[in-house]
């Protein structure tokens, strides 16, 4: 494998990387996306940045094996259109890959987010020599990639992996960004964790994360994770719920796809411990006996560079 570039598009900044045959990141920048001006104002910044990448690198098209990006929501990866990003507003049937390639003349192809994490993680992380995985994302949102027999799962069209969307309550459960209701991601989320310490503020409580909100007062899932790493049972008591859910809905994945491991990143997920011990004890108590034993809950270990890791993998197919 040669040089690649990985592209990780997000609401706020672009990512742009140069990867090497051993999956090192040997130079990288970022630049604003300016979603509200439009996507073609972010494309062509995404064309400049890879000239000035390749003008700091002194590499050319030549050189370059391929580029991958990787975009939150939904993708046609044959195609190389981004059909929907809701967190970047007017990227909607987007033929990103082909406007790359006219360009640059490289082969270009797209993915999902977090399905391109599972991929770095695969090849360079800490799903390295696993046949069967999931990585999962815990964030704003929930999200995950599947690895089954050494390959990615992408699904009939392209859309596998919501795990966030698994049914927790089968009526009148909370409201959930999809519309619909019950789903893992509207009880276990960055949101969720911010809800439920307001929640507990509300109703006239003192707290550790209230004192570590300060004068403005807003409470972030951070302040949450360093006030339970400072003994504030309350802050615990939240992870612990938390991880619950989240180890609620893996119980469910396990139990389907008898994975040797589960692979948790994500912001939220960069708690450690905080979450991944009660999603262990959950599944521990919850999975069939077989397929929960088998299992092994790890952390991540690409962290933010997962993405553009990934994305710089995926003219391997």
């Amino acid at each position: 494998m040669g040089k690649r570039i990985g592209i990780d598009v997000g609401g706020t900044n672009v990512k742009i990387a140069l990867v090497d045959g051993k999956g090192k990141i040997t130079y990288s920048h970022s630049v604003p996306t300016y979603a509200k001006m439009g996507y073609e104002y972010t494309v062509n910044n995404i064309k400049q940045s890879i000239r000035d990448l390749m003008k700091e690198t002194n590499t050319d098209e030549k050189s370059i094996e391929g580029i991958g990006f990787d975009f939150p929501g939904q993708v046609d990866y044959k195609k190389g259109i981004v059909k929907l990003a809701p967190n970047i507003p007017g990227w909607v049937n987007v033929p990103i890959a082909s406007m790359i390639e006219d360009e640059f003349h490289i082969p270009t192809r797209i993915d999902n987010d977090v399905r391109c994490a599972a991929l770095g993680e695969l090849n360079f992380g800490a799903g390295k020599g696993c046949e069967n995985f999931v990585c999962i994302t815990v964030g704003t949102g929930i999200g995950s990639g599947i690895v089954l027999n050494g390959k990615l799962v992408r699904g009939a069209s392209n859309a596998a992996g919501e795990i966030g969307h698994i049914k927790l309550v089968a009526k009148d459960g909370a409201i959930c960004g999809c519309g619909d209701t019950g789903c893992l991601e509207a009880y276990a989320s960055g949101p969720s964790i911010v809800a439920m310490a307001q929640d507990y503020i509300r109703g006239g409580k003192s707290t550790k994360f209230r004192e570590l909100a300060g004068v403005d007062g807003e409470i972030t899932p951070y302040l949450v994770a360093k006030a339970a790493e400072e003994g504030d049972p309350v802050a615990k008591r939240i992870f612990e719920i938390m991880g619950e859910y989240i180890g609620l809905g893996l119980t469910s994945v396990v139990n389907l796809l008898n994975p040797e491991k589960i692979i948790v990143g994500g912001g939220v997920a960069e708690c450690g411990e905080l979450l991944l011990a009660p999603i262990r004890k959950t599944i521990k108590e919850r999975a069939m006996v077989i397929a929960g034993q088998a299992v092994e809950i790890v952390p991540a270990e690409l962290g933010n560079s997962a993405g553009v890791i990934g994305a710089s993998m995926l003219i391997d197919g």
